[in-house]
């Protein structure tokens, strides 16, 4: 491949040919016209070869991606544990850069990478980027519009098998892959994108079960004790800065997988929202009742297209645009920063048994709108 540039895209390398580079790089590849991918890196170079074999991009080494003149922006897919060094090395190598959630496991290496990106005059993305997708916009539409009337307060509760997860998936066994930061990420950018960000939280949190069992058959550690010592449960009370008041409350010790309950109410009504984790599901609007205390229903709003089950890559593609056409991205890093100091907060808080108080604020991002759509996905 020449160093020459495709015109209207960026061109693209991924680090990491872990489980979910597979998603992103078919949407990356087939569906967001934006982004010419290029390349793909691994810490194990035979896992890159066999992605790029399969979508017909170079494999190369970490080293030899960041060298390429020919890539413009770098997608970091790799454990959260890996992010602070990769981000800093693609920058430095003058690359863009977006990266899986969360954007690093501690505020304080993450405030740096904000801080070199705005000295290279770079783009520094980071999922979740659910908050993209047609059910989430659709929600911030309703909000926007004035639908809930004055807003109040929030409601969040979701649950996980760790069982299962944690057999399936080894960096979530990792230093910063506990619910907070793993699962609990999608909601807090899902709040703070529709709501505006936190002043203050307070938490309790658990580690109730040091060890888990492997219960995957299929796994070569069927049946081992694995050391499991990340958080799994977390109860959170936030105040925003807007004033508006809610609670957080996430348990991976489940038996259950994944059921989300999550509400913003209003003077004129209750939002009924999806799971966070992915980009479409219904979103429901509940009026106030009648004065009469005559019965109400629920309505299901109509979402903007498209509807692209999972659509993780939009992302990336987004900030792609933002780039090509010098504006602001939207799952960008100072969300990204604060999202991640709020949920650091409940950590804090729990061992601690205080509130904490936010010191980072970001804005909401634009919403998005149904021509941006149209531009980015095909």
């Amino acid at each position: 491949m020449g160093a020459e540039n495709t015109e209207g895209k960026i061109r693209v390398g991924v680090i990491g040919a872990g489980a979910i580079s597979g998603i992103y790089l078919t949407n990356m590849i087939q569906h967001f016209p934006q982004l010419d991918v290029r390349a793909v890196s691994a810490g194990h170079i035979e896992h890159a070869q066999v992605k790029a074999a399969q979508f017909h991009i170079d494999a190369c080494t970490t080293e030899e991606l960041l060298r390429r003149e020919d890539i413009d922006m770098v997608v970091v897919l790799t454990p959260v544990g890996t992010h602070y060094d990769l981000i800093r090395q693609a920058l430095l190598a003058g690359k863009h850069v977006y990266t899986e959630k969360t954007l690093t496991d501690d505020p304080a290496k993450a405030a740096e990478l904000l801080k070199l990106a705005d000295e290279r005059k770079l783009y520094l993305g980071s999922a979740p980027d659910t908050f993209l997708g047609p059910a989430w916009q659709t929600a911030r539409k309703a909000i926007d519009e004035g639908m809930l009337g004055e807003i109040h307060s929030f409601a969040i509760s979701g649950n996980r098998c760790n069982d299962i997860l944690l057999s399936m998936f080894s960096f979530l066994r990792q230093p910063g892959a506990g619910i907070l930061y793993d699962y609990a990420v999608y909601y807090m950018t899902a709040l703070v994108s529709l709501l505006g960000p936190v002043a203050r939280v307070a938490a309790v949190t658990g580690r109730p079960y040091p060890t888990h069992r492997n219960i995957l058959p299929e796994s070569p550690d069927f049946g081992k004790m694995m050391d499991t010592p990340n958080e799994s449960q977390v109860s959170a009370l936030l105040r925003l800065r807007s004033g508006v008041t809610g609670t957080l409350h996430i348990d991976a010790d489940s038996a259950a997988q994944d059921q989300a309950y999550f509400t913003i109410c209003g003077t004129k009504g209750i939002l009924y929202l999806t799971d966070p984790n992915g980009f479409c599901g219904e979103i429901r609007f509940l009026p106030s009742m009648p004065k009469d205390f005559g019965h109400t229903e629920f309505t299901v709003l109509p979402q903007q297209t498209p509807k692209m089950e999972n659509m993780r890559g939009i992302g990336p593609a987004e900030m792609a645009d933002a780039i090509l056409t010098g504006r602001k991205n939207r799952a960008n890093k100072e969300m990204a920063y604060h999202v991640l100091e709020v949920l650091t907060a409940m950590l804090q808080g729990g061992e601690e048994g205080k509130f904490v108080d936010m010191v980072s604020t970001c804005e909401r991002p634009e919403p998005m709108q149904e021509d941006l759509y149209g531009k980015l996905h095909s």
